[in-house]
C-alpha cells in the first residue's frame, strides 16, 4: 500500500493539513505517516530544548491525534507517527523515500500569517527539497471531500509536462475537471505558439485517459496574480505546478513557484522535474 507523509508540529496549520490529507488518503488507499522533527538547533526548535520530555510530550500528542482522527479513515488504512531529529525538510523527504510515499502534505501559513512553529516557515523548503510531489495547504482552506477542479498552468518548457501523469492519477480518482491553462508573459505570437504546442501534448495525454477538460489561456506580466485570480474565479481545489530554478523558458518555476506557494489561498501541488519521464 502507498503512503502519504504529513508534516506535524501541532500548530493549527499542521493539524489542518492532516484533516486535508484524510479524504485524499481514503481515495488513494494510502496509509498516513505523520512526522515531527526535533530540530538540531535549539534556536530553531519547536520547543525551548530537545530533551526527552519534549519527545514524550510529542508522543502523547500524536496518540491523541491518532485517537481523534483514525475513525475518519477507510477500513484498512493506517495512521502512524515518527519522531525524528535533524533538518525538517531532509527528514520529511527521507521518510518519504523510506516509506515509498506517493505524496507529502504540509501546512503553509501564507504571507499574512505566522504561527510560532516550524510548519509555515519551512513549507517552501520542504517543497524545494522533496523528491515526491508536495501539496501545501493554508489553515483557512475549507476541508473538501473531493477535488473537483484542478488548474494545470502550462509554460513552454518540456519539464512542465512531467506533472501530467500524477495529475491524471488524481483526476481519475476524484473525477476532477482539469483546466489546462497556457500562461504567457509575452504578447509575441511566436513565443505563445511554443507554449500552446506543449499544452497540446498535455491535452492529448489527458484525453487519452478520458479526463474532463477545459482549455484556457492567460497573458499577464504578473502571472502569479493572474493565475490566482483565474483559480479563484473557477472555484479551483488545486493548482498543479513544477518547481525548479527559474529560467526565461520556465516562467512558472523558481521564484514564481515560491510566490504561488506563499500567496495561494488554494492548495498548491508542486512536482520536481526528472529526466526522461515526459508523457507523449
Amino acid at each position: 500500500m502507498s503512503s502519504i507523509i504529513v508534516a506535524i508540529d501541532f500548530s493549527n496549520t499542521s493539524i489542518h493539513a492532516l484533516e486535508y490529507a484524510i479524504p485524499i488518503a481514503n481515495k488513494m488507499k494510502s496509509d498516513i505517516n505523520l512526522i515531527w522533527v526535533d530540530k538540531i538547533s535549539s534556536q530553531e526548535s519547536v520547543y525551548p530544548d530537545t530533551t526527552n520530555e519534549n519527545r514524550n510530550e510529542a508522543k502523547k500528542r500524536f496518540d491523541e491525534l491518532i485517537h481523534q482522527y483514525h475513525k475518519k479513515l477507510t477500513k484498512g488504512i493506517t495512521m502512524e507517527y515518527r519522531l525524528k531529529k535533524g533538518r525538517i525538510y531532509r527528514e520529511v523527504d527521507s521518510l518519504a523515500k523510506i516509506t515509498e510515499a506517493d505524496l507529502i502534505i504540509t501546512g503553509a501559513h501564507g504571507i499574512s500569517g505566522f504561527e510560532e512553529y516550524w510548519i509555515g516557515s519551512n513549507a517552501y523548503k520542504i517543497v524545494t527539497y522533496a523528491s515526491r510531489p508536495v501539496i501545501t495547504v493554508r489553515h483557512d482552506f475549507p476541508i473538501r471531500k473531493n477535488i473537483d477542479r484542478i488548474i494545470v498552468p502550462m509554460d513552454q518548457s518540456a519539464e512542465t509536462l512531467q506533472k501530467i501523469p500524477f495529475i491524471v492519477r488524481l483526476a481519475t480518482l476524484f473525477k476532477s475537471e482539469v483546466h489546462v491553462v497556457t500562461t504567457h508573459n509575452s504578447h509575441l505570437k511566436s513565443i505563445q505558439r511554443l507554449t500552446e504546442k506543449v499544452a497540446q501534448t498535455a491535452l492529448r495525454y489527458f484525453q487519452g485517459h478520458e479526463i474532463r477538460l477545459v482549455e484556457d489561456s492567460i497573458v499577464s506580466n504578473d502571472l502569479t496574480k493572474a493565475l490566482l485570480t483565474y483559480s479563484l474565479n473557477v472555484d479551483a481545489d488545486l493548482i498543479a505546478i513544477m518547481t525548479e530554478q527559474e529560467t526565461p523558458a520556465k516562467i512558472l518555476l523558481g521564484a514564481q513557484a515560491q510566490q504561488l506557494v506563499n500567496q495561494s489561498p488554494i492548495p498548491v501541488l508542486s512536482i520536481h522535474p526528472h529526466e526522461s519521464v515526459n508523457p507523449s
